[in-house]
């Protein structure tokens, strides 16, 4: 056991220490890092969709139109309006579709729909984590790198995902979602959101791009929509009778458990931050 935690531990520390890094780099570092992991976690999703049984999706032609649409929205976020750059990947979705009239397998509607998944569920949401990273300048038609608001969303989730470990263990009596995650208790989760909530105050005076309510207002939306996120990942599981998605990240699991809560997490904030401008 001690061995494992350490295991764990040593992992944890250098999975932290490259995404901030990353992040904090800049945009060139940002969309490399992210550009792999959108396209790890879709063959990881791949993978285990096999191994199921319930589809086989054409992993490197979802993985490149992964790739593809994370570095779309990331030219789009430093060249706003050039909508173009996202044609190929159209052409890369319809070959999806077409070429299933072709390779002669079995499902081919679960092919064509779990392919469809991985670019709506993965990388669509990594992709989106651009609208957060890139800020237009005012009226010019460049926009300006700024590491707060994506970094923000793995901070919040990983303080919630902390608070709600340690206030569930010594308090947790009552099961949150126990038909999916057993382990998860609602007082796990209000402790969750509360630490979180202490964060938002604290970045507040940090980083006054948005006012303190505001910051708690996302914290909640990420602590809500993250563990709406965590459980969709553990149903995924449970339907295909798995524990990981995968062993990449020693004592962790894979990637698609590291990033659960990130996949509803960063849509959700997209659109509250969305909101937000418009009041």
């Amino acid at each position: 056991m001690k061995k494992n935690f350490i295991i764990r531990l040593l992992t944890g520390t250098v999975f932290v220490a490259v995404l901030v890094g990353c992040i904090l780099s800049g945009p060139i570092p940002f969309s490399v890092l992210f550009a792999i992991i959108c396209a790890m976690t879709i063959n990881e999703f791949g993978n285990i969709m096999e191994k199921s049984g319930l589809a086989q999706i054409n992993r490197p032609i979802s993985m490149l139109s992964g790739v593809f649409l994370f570095l779309g929205f990331a030219y789009l976020g430093v060249s706003p309006g050039s909508t173009e750059i996202l044609i190929p990947y159209l052409f890369l979705l319809l070959y999806v579709f077409i070429s299933e009239l072709y390779k002669k397998k079995e499902n081919p509607v679960n092919n064509i729909a779990y392919s469809m998944m991985a670019q709506l569920y993965i990388a669509l949401p990594f992709s989106m984590l651009n609208l957060l990273a890139f800020f237009s300048s005012g009226e010019s038609e460049s926009s300006v790198y700024s590491y707060i608001l994506p970094l923000s969303i793995f901070i919040f989730t990983w303080i919630n995902d902390t608070g709600a470990y340690c206030t569930g263990v010594l308090f947790g009596r009552h099961r949150l979602f126990e038909r999916i995650s057993p382990k998860k208790s609602w007082e796990g989760w209000f402790g969750g959101c509360a630490f979180s909530i202490i964060g938002a105050v604290v970045i507040a005076k940090y980083f006054p791009i948005l006012t303190m309510a505001e910051w708690i207002g996302l914290a909640v939306t990420i602590v809500v929509f993250g563990t709406w996120g965590d459980l969709v990942e553990s149903l995924i599981k449970r339907s295909i009778g798995i524990k990981d998605s995968g062993n990449i990240l020693p004592g962790h699991g894979g990637l698609l458990d590291r990033f659960d809560s990130t996949l509803l997490a960063v849509p959700a904030s997209v659109v509250y931050l969305y909101i937000i401008s418009m009041l």
